[in-house]
């Protein structure tokens, strides 16, 4: 079931035969004070998947040329694009996740029997949680507005965010990549 953080609470209250209150209705409350902060995070994102997911599997290219070379997992260029389509697909889940405030989606639709699949069709979980790992480093530096021209070149974008603190959103987002590497290792 993929839940949000609203019906997750009310779920554990129901569990409970309790009404929502204590910590889950302070939790509730963070969640939309943060909203726009959130929004503006999932925004950063998806505005730069594109970029931030072909950035991640030419990183990976670049660390071990054999990828590219003829029986290398990024060749020929039906396997990038395989290659290209995951990494997209995973970013939009953790972008579905962060949106939501829980990572049920996340679990149910992309990381189960993601490592098997992998296995099974002969993908290198290193070079995977190498991708992943940069993903990672790419969506908090959007999040955090620490993305400058000098690491992104030409495909440099400055994005109107809001301002205050949004490590902890920032956290929230590395914790789905994390769950992703942890799925595939």
């Amino acid at each position: 079931m993929v839940l949000d953080a609203f019906s997750k609470a009310v779920i554990t209250a129901d569990a409970k035969t309790a009404p929502i209150g204590g910590a889950d209705l302070a939790a509730l409350k963070s969640f939309i004070a943060d909203g726009n902060k959130r929004l503006d995070a999932v925004n950063a994102i998806a505005s730069n998947s594109s970029c931030a997911v072909s950035d991640a599997i030419a990183g990976i290219a670049c660390e071990n040329q054999g990828l590219i070379q003829a029986g290398g997992n990024l060749y020929p260029t039906r396997r990038h694009a395989a290659c290209l389509r995951d990494a997209e697909i995973m970013l939009r889940y953790v972008t579905y996740a962060l949106l939501a405030g829980d990572s049920s989606v996340l679990d149910d639709r992309a990381l189960n029997g993601l490592k098997e699949t992998y296995t099974a069709l002969g993908v290198p979980t290193g070079s995977s949680v190498r991708a992943v790992e940069l993903l990672k480093a790419i969506s908090v530096a959007h999040i955090t507005n620490t993305n400058t021209e000098a690491n992104a070149g030409k495909r440099f974008r400055k994005q109107e965010v809001i301002q205050g603190d949004c490590s902890a959103l920032a956290a929230e987002a590395a914790s789905y990549f994390d769950r992703i590497i942890s799925a595939l290792s």
